[in-house]
């Protein structure tokens, strides 16, 4: 006998129910309450049956079921998560009515349970949802301080034109430095401790260039007022405030990475913060039966098009993760430099008359299904083996 649970997350409460294989509705509306006694009232309800008899689902609905999903791994119990999406066109299927409540939602996520086969979520959940807070707050820093980079570098357009350029238009570690050291290019001009900005560069910074840089900041065409001054200062502070938070998160995206050594780390050119990215944002790669559903879930696959007669393909649905497009676009990138077989099949795409953008697209999508075949066997990658 399987029993099936269908669960609707919600904020505060989460309503329930349970069904039998043979159809019997045996909690048809319950709920209880996203707390510790809420979830021993849950608890309860399962006592009766054996633990390998029950299906338990529920929508993907972000961080409001991450609590839940933790507790009942605790308790030895599976689960499976559901696109939300899924949901709404299975009871459209179903029904005309314009019906939504909670707790018809958790009936239809339990009758769409009981017509699919069973695939549990990973029990490395802990790790997929701390990876993707991680690097979701990590792009998040990366583009406040972003902000205060081009409002830095427009206040250095006016003062000290020369000095990005020097520093080959890059706001290097010995750039900041400098700056917040010495502020504007008077002062630049007669600055005299070359060993600190020597150790801060750690030794690549040359004498050559403090004394070229020197001489810049002594014919700069630039203007610069106490105004300017304190914006400069105020941008470089904050610049180096987001560091400061960036690096530490950073070290620990690495850490978790590392923990989990996934295949797809031993990809040439896919780095700690890459790989964990990709895992994050897709979770269990193994809950995808075919590349194709993960191109899906990426909103990577193209739009099709028929009527009659006529079938085509149209332009990226970017329907799914905006985060992990991304990310894939530019890794994608990155393998045209490290991997021969990538970069051929991108001047392949090319030559057919392809812009870069559709090009770097199809790499893209033969970089998704390297990673699935990767993960789901379980196995490193071996350049020969790509087509």
């Amino acid at each position: 006998m399987i029993y099936y649970i269908g669960i609707d997350i919600s904020k505060y409460k989460h309503d329930f129910c349970i069904i039998s294989n043979t159809g019997e509705v045996i909690v048809e509306n319950s709920s209880f309450d996203n707390n510790k006694k809420g979830f021993q009232n849950l608890l309860e309800h399962l006592k009766p049956y054996d633990k390998s008899q029950i299906h338990i689902a529920f929508e993907a609905t972000g961080h409001y079921s991450m609590n839940l999903e933790l507790f009942l791994i605790n308790h030895g119990f599976s689960f499976m998560k559901i696109n939300p999406l899924i949901i709404k066109q299975f009871f459209k299927t179903r029904s005309l009515r314009r019906t939504k409540t909670d707790k018809a939602d958790a009936l239809n996520i339990c009758q769409y349970l009981m017509s699919v086969p069973y695939k549990p979520n990973s029990s490395l959940l802990y790790h997929s949802y701390s990876l993707k807070s991680l690097c979701r707050t990590r792009e998040q820093l990366i583009k406040e301080r972003s902000k205060f980079a081009v409002l830095l570098t427009n206040e250095l357009d006016k003062s000290f034109p020369e000095i990005k350029p020097f520093f080959n238009n890059k706001i290097s570690t010995t750039l900041l430095f400098i700056l917040d050291k010495y502020n504007n290019a008077y002062h630049i001009a007669l600055m005299k401790d070359y060993d600190s900005i020597k150790c801060i560069s750690h030794g690549k910074f040359t004498y050559a260039k403090f004394a070229q840089l020197k001489e810049l900041a002594k014919n700069t065409i630039g203007y610069h007022d106490n105004n300017t001054d304190l914006l400069i200062s105020t941008y470089v502070s904050l610049y180096n405030y987001f560091n400061d938070k960036i690096i530490p998160i950073e070290k620990q995206i690495s850490t978790i990475i590392k923990e989990l050594n996934p295949p797809i780390l031993t990809i040439p050119g896919i780095g700690d913060i890459t790989a964990a990215s990709i895992i994050a944002e897709y979770g269990d790669i193994s809950c995808f039966s075919s590349p194709a559903k993960m191109l899906a879930f990426a909103g990577l696959e193209p739009s099709i098009i028929q009527s009659g007669t006529l079938e085509f393909n149209g332009k990226m649905v970017k329907h799914g993760s905006g985060h992990l497009r991304y990310v894939l676009m530019n890794a994608s990138l990155t393998l045209l430099k490290f991997n021969p077989a990538f970069y051929d099949f991108y001047l392949k795409k090319r030559s057919q008359g392809k812009p870069h953008r559709v090009a770097l697209s199809h790499v893209c999508k033969k970089f998704v299904r390297l990673i699935f075949t990767l993960e789901t066997k379980r196995v490193y990658f071996d350049p020969s083996l790509l087509k």
